[in-house]
């Protein structure tokens, strides 16, 4: 199991998914829904906020992991901006396993390079 690749994530990041997963997060900062304010502020465009993308990295490791694993720990680290009209794909592979919990080493990257890094700890679920 250690060594085990999961399969790759890609997720279009379309103006209105970045503008309408903010506001589902009650996040109203404008530098996720207001380009000419985000422009303004040295932004290239509208960015996901941190509560997108912390919701896709446990999506990218649930969808593997099946509807049972109950997530214990997440540690991610943000880096560059991943702006809307960029794509956001994720890679990830096992790294530790004990009995049935698991770490997944996980790697969001856009075109300006690695988005968010980290690991994802869980358990396997009955099922």
């Amino acid at each position: 199991m250690i060594g085990t690749a999961l399969p790759e994530l890609s997720v279009e990041l379309t103006p209105t998914m970045v503008v309408s997963t903010a506001l589902a997060t009650m996040d109203h900062t404008p530098v996720h829904h207001d380009t000419a304010l985000a422009r303004a502020q040295g932004s290239k465009d509208i960015f996901l906020n941190i509560l997108t993308t912390m919701g896709l990295v446990e999506r990218y490791v649930t969808d593997w992991a099946g509807p049972t694993a109950v997530i214990e720990g997440i540690a991610v680290k943000l880096g560059v901006p991943a702006y809307a009209g960029d794509r956001l794909t994720f890679t990830g592979k096992v790294v530790a396993g004990d009995g049935d919990r698991l770490t997944i080493e996980v790697r969001g990257t856009v075109s300006l390079g690695d988005h968010a890094t980290g690991t994802v700890t869980f358990l396997r679920g009955e099922g």
